[in-house]
């Protein structure tokens, strides 16, 4: 993937578009002009990772809200910023949720506090991304748990020890980050790989409440999972670096949760 940041600045006046360009030569964006909405959005088709759209509100044809309504359609993970003249002021906050704006500079503008705010546009932009790729990431982990349950509550998965049974304890415990289920307050699963990272024992923790088998911190983040935080940083039984996910299972009648643990690779 192309990493180069781009900014897609667009205005009728060539003036601010070269001083907008001349603003950003030492830093590391890669600025692109466009003079009306029209061409903006033919540049926003045409040229990748464009992530941070500046546009004036006050343009002949397609005015800047309405260009950055229709960029947002059609880039909607970008960050979008207005350039508004004092008297435009009211009919931008008015129309900002329209072209769901991250912000506007009055003109003229100081250029400190524009560097700023397209610095902190650049920042936000990278962390929607991280965010979107840990959220794939795991729902595709919660997918595979989610099945598992299934299968056992269902009882698709046959225990007989047959050649051809699959016992689910065993699929559990041979993945290679932990799994711990919580429902209401107890702990109902926990994999190997979960118990090392925590420093626990596996049988005397299974069927009882977490705040009396688990670490409080882990604990705590259990708690705030239930409540839609989806995943914390802290520290695991052995020192290292532990993360935490989290994702809700389908449950009608009480609260579930499903956590995978991963930590650093040990020295």
């Amino acid at each position: 993937m192309d990493d180069t940041v781009r900014i897609l600045c667009v205005d009728d006046e060539r003036n601010v578009l070269r001083a907008v360009e001349r603003m950003f030569l030492d830093e590391n964006y890669q600025v692109i002009t466009a003079s009306s909405g029209e061409e903006g959005l033919e540049r926003l088709a045409s040229c990748e990772n464009i992530q941070v759209i500046i546009s004036d509100y006050r343009m002949p044809g397609m005015n800047g809200v309405e260009f950055l309504k229709k960029a947002c359609s059609l880039r909607p993970e970008t960050i979008r910023i207005v350039l508004s003249g004092y008297a435009d002021t009211a009919a931008v906050v008015a129309a900002i949720n329209e072209g769901e704006i991250y912000r506007f500079i009055p003109k003229p503008w100081n250029d400190d506090e524009l560097k700023m705010t397209i610095a902190k546009a650049v920042e936000m932009f990278a962390l929607h991304r991280e965010n979107a790729k840990l959220s794939e990431e795991l729902h595709a982990k919660t997918q595979a748990l989610e099945q598992l349950h299934c299968a056992v509550d269902q009882q698709q998965i046959t225990m007989t020890g047959s050649p051809h049974g699959l016992d689910p304890a065993r699929i559990l415990d041979s993945l290679p980050f932990g799994v711990l289920s919580v429902l209401t307050d107890m702990v109902m699963q926990m994999n190997k790989a979960a118990a090392l990272l925590l420093g626990q024992d596996r049988d005397e923790c299974l069927n009882r409440p977490i705040d009396q088998v688990l670490p409080a911190d882990i604990c705590g983040f259990i708690g705030r999972a239930l409540a839609g935080e989806k995943s914390w940083t802290g520290v695991a039984a052995d020192g290292r670096m532990l993360r935490a996910d989290s994702a809700p299972l389908d449950r009608s009648t009480a609260p579930a949760i499903v956590i995978v643990l991963t930590g650093e690779p040990s020295a």
